[in-house]
């Protein structure tokens, strides 16, 4: 590939960050994600959180997106009261990257979401979460592993078609489907790990953390819809 499409990757707000001297707000990113983007063929670029009016005028700059994993989604998103387990709201960031799915989605821009990406991508759609389940997240901090079974003729099976071990760190997961979503993966607890829009338009999303892992495939899919 000569010419490496450009993948936008969204960040996130740090109010207090220390480096050397300095402890600062700061926009971040796990390294793991542009690396990721860089081992399957494309450049990365983090996209700090702006307000969701520019939204479109980044995602046309870009070739596709990636949108990265994080804090819960805000339950009122969804329609939903907050359960007691689920995380202190990230209001800015729920808008910015919701705006940036919307732009994606109108502008056909091909679409990964990653963990807190893909219940973004659901909510945006209509769909709802279950804002806690047990055994996706067993040590806090510390990534765990288990299967992920493709669902045949999907556009993740066709990246990878066979069961695969995936690092894991989540304790909320899709609920109701949002509008035109099918699923693409199942945990072996039944638990959906994938989801895309069927067509011609390139939208995914996994449950799971492929930036902590070495499998590039569902990466270099978005980066070869991209290019």
């Amino acid at each position: 590939m000569t010419d490496r499409p450009l993948i936008g990757v969204s960040t996130y707000l740090e109010a207090r960050t220390r480096w050397g001297v300095w402890e600062l707000e700061a926009a971040l990113l796990p390294a793991g994600y542009p690396r990721l983007v860089q081992r399957a063929g494309g450049l990365a670029a983090m996209l700090p959180p702006d307000v969701p009016e520019r939204a479109a005028a980044a995602v046309a700059r870009l070739d596709g997106l990636a949108i990265a994993g994080g804090p819960d989604v805000e339950p009122a998103r969804y329609g939903a009261e907050r359960d007691a387990r689920t995380g202190p709201p990230a209001r800015e960031r729920d808008a910015w990257e919701l705006a940036l799915i919307d732009a994606a989605l109108a502008a056909r821009v091909p679409l990964l979401g990653i963990c807190r990406g893909m219940q973004l991508l659901n909510v945006a759609l209509g769909g709802t979460l279950v804002q806690h389940l047990d055994g996706h997240a067993e040590v806090v901090g510390v990534f765990g592993r288990h299967a992920v079974k493709p669902v045949p003729g999907t556009l993740y099976a066709g990246l990878v078609p066979e069961e695969t071990s995936v690092p894991t760190y989540h304790h909320q997961s899709v609920d109701r489907l949002g509008t035109g979503l099918v699923v693409s993966a199942h945990a072996a607890d039944g638990t959906v790990e994938a989801v895309e829009l069927p067509g011609e338009h390139w939208v995914l999303g996994v449950q799971w953390h492929p930036e902590m892992g070495e499998d590039v495939r569902v990466m270099r899919g978005l980066v070869e819809a991209a290019g």
